[in-house]
């Protein structure tokens, strides 16, 4: 069993997910499950093999001296892949996650339409929250290559490391791996204002240095794109004010209500229809109400019910609402619908047509597409 092999595999099963560890068997994530191969379990000396073969002299270095590495590689005739090389019990593990070549668009991923006016903004920031696999890159590559599609910007990204590879189109776009192209995220951030981009995409918003230097670039005029790993809209606000000390949140409420653009939050569940997943997807868009409620601590809980009434004016849903809509238009099943809902009972009473919540805002999911 050699890498090669193992990559074929992938891009046949249409694996997102390689696992390899000493002791057991390659094991692939297909659809969101983990599948383990049929072959002999894996040695240390294999896995060390196969580690060093797909890393540089200096990767290999760093690796030894910081124990773990993420980095990424491109294999001709297969696909790109983003790899991390770490130790488990003294012995080395590997996690390899596929990147797709081709950049989807939007309409092939199924997000919401509204996702391509937020693209269109010229200034503000954009956040795509999820759990770890739930689509984020994915998702801020298409937003990406939509720009680039279709108007002039110049667009630098921060990543670490890069996953998507873009092409110049309409747009030109400057493409930054930490380690590789900059020192780390803080220096490259410190540095990207005087480079005159348009639109920045950071792959991860980690810390509060980051953090300030979204704001600041998003108040200053520029579309910032980010990721972080929150749950849902009202959660990814109150971990960008957590970011700072007690004194500073009204002051960080301010810059939020006046740069947000919106926030895309994603769950992936499996298709009903065909194999494959599909995304559940909260947005939020900055509209007065909700730059109101962001302004005052007390009326932030106010902001889910603000995108539940928000989508025939603004295109706002909720995930309830999203996945309403993905189970009556035959895509998800009861029971995934149901494990993945925020409020399954009022989610129950709404499938047989009772109104267990307010009506405003959900007329256009009743409907059958």
């Amino acid at each position: 069993m050699d890498l090669k092999t193992l990559w074929d595999k992938m891009v046949k099963v249409n694996a997102s997910d390689l696992h390899l560890k000493a002791g057991a068997p390659p094991v692939l994530r297909v659809d969101g499950k983990l599948v383990e191969e049929k072959s002999e379990s894996l040695t240390p000396e294999t896995l060390k093999e196969m580690a060093y073969q797909i890393m540089t002299p200096s990767q290999q270095q760093t690796f030894e001296r910081m124990k773990e590495l993420d980095f990424a590689i491109g294999v001709r005739g297969i696909g790109r892949f983003r790899v991390n090389v770490f130790l488990q019990r003294s012995s080395i593990a590997i996690a390899m996650r596929a990147i797709p070549i081709v950049v989807s668009r939007i309409d092939d991923l199924n997000l919401p339409q509204v996702l391509k006016d937020l693209t269109m903004k010229p200034r503000g920031l954009i956040l795509c929250t999820g759990t770890t696999g739930s689509g984020k890159s994915t998702t801020l590559a298409a937003m990406i290559e939509h720009i680039n599609e279709n108007v002039s910007r110049h667009i630098i990204t921060i990543e670490d490391p890069i996953e998507y590879l873009f092409r110049d189109n309409n747009s030109i776009i400057c493409q930054r791996e930490v380690l590789m192209d900059t020192v780390s995220f803080s220096i490259a951030l410190r540095h990207i204002l005087r480079q005159d981009p348009d639109v920045i995409l950071i792959g991860e918003i980690r810390d509060r240095e980051t953090m300030d230097v979204a704001l600041k670039a998003a108040d200053t005029g520029h579309l910032v794109l980010s990721t972080l790993h929150t749950l849902n809209a009202t959660e990814t606000i109150n971990r960008i004010i957590s970011f700072y000390p007690p004194h500073q949140h009204q002051h960080i409420r301010v810059l939020l209500a006046s740069t947000l653009a919106g926030v895309i939050s994603l769950r992936l569940l499996p298709r009903a229809d065909t194999k494959g997943r599909i995304p559940a997807v909260e947005v939020l868009i900055s509209t007065p109400t909700v730059k109101d409620y962001l302004l005052d601590p007390v009326k932030t809980i106010l902001i889910q019910s603000a995108i539940e009434e928000g989508h025939s004016q603004y295109g706002m849903q909720t995930f309830d609402q999203s996945i309403f809509r993905l189970y009556k238009d035959g895509l998800i099943t009861y029971d995934d619908a149901m494990q993945s809902v925020s409020n399954p009972d009022d989610f129950k009473l709404r499938l047989v047509g009772i109104e267990a919540t307010a009506e405003r805002g959900w007329s256009e999911f009743d409907k059958k597409e």
